[in-house]
């Protein structure tokens, strides 16, 4: 039976009550202010006018050091800001208790071979023993220091304000209590944590256990546990907070059968952990912790790829050195991976999904978690506790009204689906109806749509699939190949659905001319940013021209593409699909994509052809605004007419797969029409409508204004401004900032005289809309501009979403009532703090594809089955996935509790948006803010869709689950639709 869960615990520790304090005592180097002349001036000597200079130190090689080679000393960001008045800031800590990491004559060692690193040229070498002398006049000095690790100031808004060196000193501290305990002792063995040095750019401290085996009967796989902790706040609460976040790390150990090494997919680098067996710098004491160091693959002038250590390596500034022990040579890490790993674990090479797959799966399962952060408990310093329980609301269901039902018999889910085909086909007249489409005589709205194929394997599929989304009958009668193969443009072959509710034409057309080809690019070497440039255009020209000679209405229209897996294609810049999608966007068409069914090894997209057709179909619909819409069962507790309103950013730095920067805001207006049947009206922000005022327009409209934003031409460089600050990315920063919130004030000021709930994600907006950062809102008030904030405006609510990027949000689970093991709950959760009765946490239920995922799975030690013909056998978990719901954070930051909002029932009403009754499985956001993200797909060549139905509504970037595999089908076996009448009809003009 089903666990009633009444409450969730989450892997949090708090200060026990407010002011609880702290302190840590260190030793402390602070950045010698002498060398922020010195070393620069070395650098910048003999640098040409037209040379940019130097302006601060570039410590990052001296820094890489310091990770692998003393990785008992802390290392603060620099320049680190001075928050106690005119005291340098400190640069190293390492604790009072801590044996010298860095004695006075290997730190200098270190500097003199740092120097020489920063100018090697023989011509420099008297700069560089000038710098060099006026570096040892003044010896750097190491000062006791006592730092305050927990106790932070509080903002105006009420919110926490970490101190910077608390994210690094404070974790620390943590990390090292829980070190302190011993080996955590399981079932299996125990496992002994090391602590693993972090990066300036990382906030937070990490332990990770020895390698643990994983025998699969093939081969022996291997990975360790880790345990993540990082400081956070919650806004309005006034303490800090620490999340402790469990998972798995999994050991490259699989050598390419070609190259002898593991495989280094290329321009990317792979974390290497090492363990020497004596210190490396003679002299310095054998760090307890593991080393850092990076690894990548490059290429030899011969034209053969090779490991290397990312800049030299940690030693490669360490030139006439002698160490301790050698480093190790990277393409011998890369080649003997499990000699290293083994025994004394020298090095460890961090596995990563672009290695290819891996015996071990990722994640831990809930129980399992919190028995660890039981042990882990036992280190809580004093003034310390975990973090009370949350407790489920109860204003109204976890679920919307209309939500989908799921199991019962044969009978029940075929009734089921019928029910979920009608309400989709029924929000499709209405979506047509909203763009203003064309109509068949007295018919109902009519909805037409392309398939632009190249397989007829797919083709049938496809228009199969359509059929049985939208409960339409199966067309009848067979049709000569020879008919579909001849249609073009003006001419297609055409398929007709009548139903009461809805026409549906389908206008079928082989993709001719070499459209669908590879870019016309160079096979081999460099292909420069303008030529890719010109063969994206010509192909989008191509592709427009082809698609506007079937174009039969002004109003957007939908294609369904059949394209090559971008890995089938010779090159990433080969892959014409984002030329195709401007040029169908240019011919005023949405476009989603399905790739050819192909089985070519162990990739197989012909088995759940049928499925990846249907999420095809169903994503392209979204894109023309078809969507069945949450109801709400909150009755009068939200306003009547309640819109929702949602924002995304879209960013995209230009990088070796996107060479086209971008940033583009993208707004989402969902209108329920209030008839119930889920339908609303989805609309999306033009900021030039209305003579630049800016209007809401449909949202495919949106959609295909937004490919102006993705023009692909080559750069023109615009003079700079001699007001404007220097620093290139600082200063597009600040221009994106104000652009942003010029943009903002636009949507804001739309929303005004009805009321609405605007959604917004924090780590997409805040960096450009940094008033909802923790540390500037203030509750109930807004700022979108340079005027100082203000009061919310009555009719709006505002509402930010946070999810675990970052860690984010703290991992949880659902607590048993009795002695059963710890679950995985779907419901909203709040706390009983007054402090942060404004912040609430959404679950939602397990997705079919992880239901071989059972709570109480055991990554450490086989467990007995619960049930199941097999019940009492002993099993293991390694080689299953330990997914979980995502703990997602609802924070009502602005609403009119006066005028009678509820902050609950606001974040109860998002929690069911996650929930819409057309999709398989709840999203990661609310459909709102679901529908803005997949914005992005028209302004970002980033992605590649796989399979169909892989890209927008079914991915990983916009719902919580993945498309389902073709062993999943089952748990969604359509069944075709009922009523109205199909036929083929011959090719036609249009």
């Amino acid at each position: 039976m089903p666990v009633n869960y009444e409450c969730v615990r989450a892997g949090v520790w708090l200060p026990a009550m407010s002011g609880t304090s702290m302190v840590g005592r260190y030793r402390a180097l602070p950045f010698p202010e002498h060398w922020q002349t010195v070393v620069i001036d070395l650098c910048n000597a003999g640098r040409g006018p037209g040379s940019e200079p130097y302006r601060t130190v570039p410590t990052v090689r001296f820094e890489q050091v310091v990770q692998a080679l003393a990785p008992d000393l802390l290392v603060m960001p620099r320049p680190y800001p001075q928050h106690r008045g005119d005291k340098p800031g400190l640069w190293l800590y390492t604790p009072e208790d801590a044996a010298e990491p860095f004695p006075p004559a290997v730190f200098d060692m270190v500097v003199n071979s740092w120097l020489a690193d920063l100018r090697p040229e023989p011509d420099r070498r008297a700069e560089l023993r000038t710098a060099r002398a006026r570096l040892a006049d003044s010896p750097p000095r190491w000062d006791p220091v006592e730092h305050e690790l927990v106790n932070c100031p509080v903002t105006a808004g009420g919110t926490a304000a970490p101190l910077p060196h608390q994210f690094l000193l404070s974790t620390d501290r943590l990390a090292r209590r829980i070190l302190a305990l011993g080996p955590y002792v399981h079932g299996g063995g125990d496992l002994r944590f090391r602590i693993v040095p972090r990066s300036v750019f990382d906030r937070g401290a990490q332990l990770v256990s020895q390698a643990l085996p994983y025998d699969t009967g093939r081969r022996t796989s291997w990975y360790s546990v880790v345990l993540d902790i990082t400081l956070q706040t919650v806004p309005f609460d006034p303490s800090a907070r620490f999340h402790l976040h469990w998972g798995i790390r999994r050991w490259a150990t699989r050598v390419n059968a070609r190259t002898g090494r593991i495989h280094l997919p290329y321009g990317r680098k792979s974390t290497v952990l090492l363990r020497p067996r004596v210190p490396y710098l003679t002299g310095a004491p054998l760090s307890e912790r593991y080393a850092v160091a990076r690894v990548e693959r490059r290429w030899s002038e011969g034209g053969d790829s090779h490991g290397a250590w990312v800049n030299g390596g940690p030693t490669g500034i360490l030139r006439g050195i002698t160490l301790g022990e050698p480093f190790p040579e990277a393409d011998e890490v890369l080649s003997n991976p499990e000699a290293f790993l083994l025994g004394d674990f020298r090095a460890g090479v961090v596995h990563s999904t672009a290695m290819g797959e891996h015996d071990v799966k990722v994640g831990l399962m809930a129980h399992q978690r919190s028995q660890l952060t039981e042990w882990a408990e036992q280190a809580l310093p004093p003034g310390m506790r975990s973090a009370p329980p949350l407790v489920r609301t109860r204003k109204a269901a976890p679920k919307p009204r209309n939500a989908t039902s799921k199991g019962g018999g044969q009978a029940e889910r075929a009734e089921q689906e019928r029910s979920r085909a009608e309400r989709r086909r029924l929000a499709a007249a209405y979506a047509v109806s909203c763009l203003g489409g064309p109509t068949v005589s007295e018919q109902p709205p009519l909805l037409e749509v392309r398939l632009l194929w190249q397989s007829p394997v797919l083709r049938q599929a496809a228009i199969k699939a359509l059929a049985e989304h939208l409960g339409l009958p199966e067309a009848g009668g067979d049709v000569a190949e020879a008919r579909f193969v001849a249609a073009r443009p003006g001419t297609p072959l055409v398929v007709e659905w009548f139903t009461s509710e809805l026409t549906v034409r389908l206008r079928c057309l082989p993709l001719t001319g070499g459209i669908a080809d590879g870019l016309a690019l160079p096979e081999h070497g460099r292909r420069p940013r303008d030529l890719v440039t010109a063969a994206i255009h010509a192909r989008r020209v191509q592709a427009a021209a082809w698609l506007r000679e079937d174009a039969t209405s002004a109003e957007p229209a939908l294609a369904l593409v059949e394209i090559d897996r971008a890995v089938d294609y010779l090159s990433m810049d080969h892959d014409p699909k984002f030329a195709l999608r401007l040029g169908c966007a240019d011919a005023g068409f949405v476009t989603q994509f399905a790739v050819v069914p192909k089985k070519l090894g162990r990739y197989d997209s012909v088995k759940n052809l049928a499925h990846r057709a249907l999420m095809a179909w169903d994503d392209g619909l979204r894109q023309l605004g078809v969507r069945v819409h949450p109801e709400h069962g909150l009755g009068d507790r939200l306003p009547p007419n309640l819109r929702y309103a949602a924002i995304w950013l879209v960013q995209k730095n230009r990088t070796s797969r996107n060479r086209w920067a971008v940033h583009v805001p993208v707004a989402v207006l969902v209108t329920p029409c209030g008839g119930g049947g889920g339908l609303a009206r989805i609309q999306g922000w033009d900021p030039d409508g209305d003579d630049g005022a800016g209007t809401w327009v449909s949202y495919p409209a949106m959609l295909l204004k937004l490919v102006r934003q993705a023009e692909v031409r080559p750069p023109v460089p615009a003079p700079r401004s001699e007001a404007e600050p220097v620093g290139g990315p600082a200063r597009h920063r600040d221009r994106q900032q104000r652009q942003t919130e010029e943009w903002l004030q636009g949507v804001r000021d739309s929303l005004r005289r009805q009321d609405v709930l605007l959604l917004v994600h924090a780590q997409n907006a805040r960096r450009h809309w940094t008033w909802i950062q923790d540390g500037t809102v203030e509750r109930d008030r807004i700022r979108d501009g340079q005027a100082p904030a203000r009061r919310l405006a009555a009719e709006l609510r505002l509402v930010r979403l946070r999810d675990r990027d970052g860690r984010e949000t703290p991992q949880w689970w659902g607590v048993h009532p009795e002695a059963g093991p710890n679950g995985l709950p779907a419901h909203l959760w709040k706390t009983e703090s007054e402090h942060v009765s404004r912040v609430f946490y959404s679950t939602t239920a397990k997705p079919v594809q992880f239901k071989s995922s059972a709570v109480e799975a055991d990554k450490l030690a086989p467990r007995p089955l619960r049930a199941g013909p097999r019940r009492g056998e002993l099993t293991t978990d390694v080689g299953k996935p330990g997914w979980s719901p995502m703990f997602l954070e609802i924070a009502v930051l602005g609403c009119d509790e006066g005028g009678g909002d509820d902050p609950e029932s606001l974040a109860l009403a998002v929690h069911q948006l996650r929930q819409p009754p057309d999709y398989p499985e709840a999203l990661a956001l609310p459909l709102p803010l679901h529908l803005a993200r997949l914005g992005q797909e028209y302004v970002l060549p980033s992605r590649s869709e796989e399979a169909i139905g892989e890209e927008g509504d079914h991915s990983s970037a916009g719902a919580e689950v993945l498309a389902l595999s073709a062993s999943d089908e089952a748990e969604l076996e359509a069944v075709a639709g009922h009523g109205g009448a199909a036929g083929i009809v011959q090719p036609t003009s249009p």
